[in-house]
């Protein structure tokens, strides 16, 4: 890849793609997050040799939200093995919203469909291991500064108190897990690691480094140090496939045809198998709480780059 001439074509398709964040609105519903700037679009892409290329509003600072649902399952995966991670989450997509109940009433296991959704990742949060909450949010933040080279990544703690004090439907969600035998942790306490590893602070060059480490099948850029089994690795990829884009999967998957998870921070985590990882933050969602301009994005540098994986 000829670095100067991808860094004008990555320029050019953010500037082409920033109209787009007229399109759409922050996430309202935590009040800390309908704060932010909402025109706002930044990217950078990693390569397998550590080298970053950026455009835009690539270093400003967002929570992770629902990206983070990649790395507290790695973490669960880890700890205690896919077998038992599955008995209590399952692997199928579903054409819900992320927040939505009705799967977990109707479906005989009440087993969240996948990882992916909120009731899935409380699910996955009540699976990590440690003497406490903070013990447990460690595991999650050590994984992702080790990934990331970033020893300062931490949580926001005025978005998780936001977060925190809104979260009636998580709640409802959490409580309808224990009550369903599938949370076998203290409800709260659950939820309030869900509530910290969603508010990790991280810029697009953290995700675009992070979604490297996944793209080179869990070995880190520069060294080549495995930090994550390869089997996982490839789990997390597959569920980014079917699952990573809220209930907008399937069609992200036919436009842009790579691998994403994304928040309604307004980030998102692209991974291209063994080429690069890219981070996009762009805070104007759309009714399905994707970005509207990232997702925008990513289409016409899938285009322009032929990533498609299909």
């Amino acid at each position: 890849m000829d670095l100067t001439q991808a860094s004008k074509q990555l320029e050019q398709v953010r500037n082409h793609s920033l109209e787009y964040t007229h399109k759409g609105s922050v996430a309202s519903y935590i009040p800390e997050l309908a704060k932010v700037e909402p025109y706002q679009l930044g990217v950078a892409v990693c390569l397998p040799d550590g080298t970053i290329l950026s455009a835009g509003d690539a270093d400003v600072p967002f929570s992770m939200q629902s990206i983070s649902k990649i790395f507290s399952l790695i973490v669960a995966l880890c700890q205690n093995g896919k077998d038992y991670v599955f008995r209590h989450v399952g692997k199928e997509p579903t054409g819900d919203p992320f927040n939505s109940i009705i799967k977990l009433e109707t479906t005989e296991s009440h087993k969240p469909l996948n990882p992916m959704i909120n009731a899935g990742a409380i699910a996955v949060a009540g699976m990590i291991r440690g003497a406490n909450v903070d013990e447990r949010l460690d595991a999650v933040l050590a994984l992702m500064r080790k990934m990331t080279g970033n020893p300062l990544l931490s949580i926001n703690h005025a978005v998780y108190c936001s977060e925190k004090k809104t979260a009636d439907r998580n709640r409802a969600l959490a409580w309808f897990l224990k009550d369903s035998g599938i949370l076998e942790t203290d409800v709260e306490e659950t939820l309030d690691l869900y509530f910290r590893h969603c508010s990790i602070e991280v810029t697009a060059k953290d995700v675009a480094t992070l979604g490297m480490v996944l793209a080179a099948d869990g070995t880190l850029v520069n060294t080549g140090e495995r930090v994550i089994p390869e089997e996982v690795a490839r789990i997390c990829k597959t569920f980014m496939v079917t699952c990573g884009m809220y209930n907008a999967s399937g069609e992200f998957a036919i436009d842009v045809g790579i691998p994403a998870k994304s928040g309604v921070a307004g980030g998102i985590m692209a991974t291209v198998p063994h080429r690069m990882g890219i981070g996009v933050f762009g805070p104007s969602l759309d009714e399905k709480g994707n970005s509207v301009a990232g997702v925008k994005l990513l289409e016409l540098l899938s285009k322009e780059w032929k990533l498609g994986i299909f």
